[in-house]
């Protein structure tokens, strides 16, 4: 029997790389089809039940229409979805989790969910040291200056400059695959280096969270979003940090409080702060961080290279390769699906 196959890319990781990883591994009759979503052109949301996707509930139930294996970044796995599509059993989605996929529906449809961790883990974690250097030493507003035809001289007096990396010391509130590649990146520049992760052992500097911000001139966020870690870094725990200091968030919106960070920026607490993502995205009209006094903003792109957009196709087509070949997929998200 034929295998048939949709590859539901976009405009980032598009659906000809999918296509291209899928046919290094699939059997040379499957019949894949191609699904292309409007992200990241119309910025995902919520959809149904699930979040971070693209609203095309219709076009992929009509593109699902007797397809066993779906591969997407952004495609929307809700009830409804699994309620029309009765043929499908592997739905992998090629991000670092899950999130645009009812997990609990899948698992009680029978559906497989894979996920491709670590597929921006370089990417992200490159952006995060130049979001760092951009926001100590004020590239952003001086380039704006610039390019105005201003040449801003007091921009050199030593009350408005930043300080080293090389001497200085920088706590990571994460070390997985991004947080520790930042440790070494930060290693080279000379800096010591503190972790903060309670998921992991043995690690050199691991130190509490409130020592970390006491001892840190520079705070980067690498954890993933939990119950616990939700608001984790708020106004108490940013006066912890020393005066003068900078906060790097390049990882998920819900572990920093804005307000607080943008009372922190505007009292002069904080030197500096950079930051990729954001508690509402779009940044909604009207909002404080647009009129936030030395603060560096990037769209929600940090992980955004060519080769996380190949990574990404290569890791779901992979498990794909697992699922037809009968074995277990190496990146399973409803793990008591594979157990029942």
């Amino acid at each position: 029997m034929t295998i048939r196959i949709l590859a539901a890319g976009d405009h980032f990781v598009r659906s000809d790389l999918l296509v291209d990883a899928l046919r290094q591994v699939v059997p040379g009759d499957a019949d894949i089809r191609e699904l292309t979503l409007p992200w990241p052109v119309v910025p995902f949301g919520r959809v149904g039940e699930v979040d971070e996707a693209s609203d095309v509930e219709e076009e992929l139930i009509e593109a699902l229409r007797g397809v066993e294996i779906c591969v997407t970044q952004m495609a929307p796995l809700t009830r409804r979805v699994l309620a029309a599509c009765p043929d499908l059993k592997l739905f992998c989605v090629s991000r670092g989790g899950p999130v645009n996929a009812n997990l609990q529906a899948a698992t009680e449809a029978g559906v497989t969910v894979t996920f491709a961790p670590g597929r921006n883990a370089v990417a992200t974690a490159e952006h995060t040291v130049a979001m760092l250097l951009a926001a100590t030493r004020r590239i952003p507003q001086t380039n704006a200056d610039l390019a105005r035809g201003v040449w801003r001289g007091d921009y050199y007096m030593y009350d408005h400059v930043g300080p080293e990396l090389e001497g200085g010391t920088v706590g990571l509130v994460g070390y997985g695959a991004i947080g520790s590649r930042v440790a070494r990146m930060l290693e080279g520049f000379g800096a010591e280096v503190l972790v903060y992760d309670p998921y992991v052992t043995g690690v050199p500097g691991q130190v509490e969270l409130e020592e970390l911000l006491r001892r840190s001139r520079f705070v980067s966020l690498h954890a993933r979003v939990t119950p616990e870690t939700t608001g984790m870094i708020d106004a108490k725990r940013i006066a912890l940090m020393p005066a003068g200091s900078v906060l790097v968030n390049c990882a998920r919106g819900a572990l920093l409080d804005y307000d607080a960070l943008c009372d922190a920026l505007d009292s002069g607490h904080l030197f500096g702060a950079a930051v990729d993502v954001f508690p509402t995205e779009p940044i909604p009209e009207g909002s404080r961080l647009l009129t936030t006094p030395n603060l560096v903003m990037t769209p929600h792109l940090a992980g955004a290279s060519k080769e996380t957009a190949a990574k990404a196709a290569r890791i779901v087509a992979e498990d794909v390769a697992r699922y037809l070949r009968g074995e277990p997929v190496a990146h399973h998200a409803n793990p008591a699906l594979a157990a029942s």
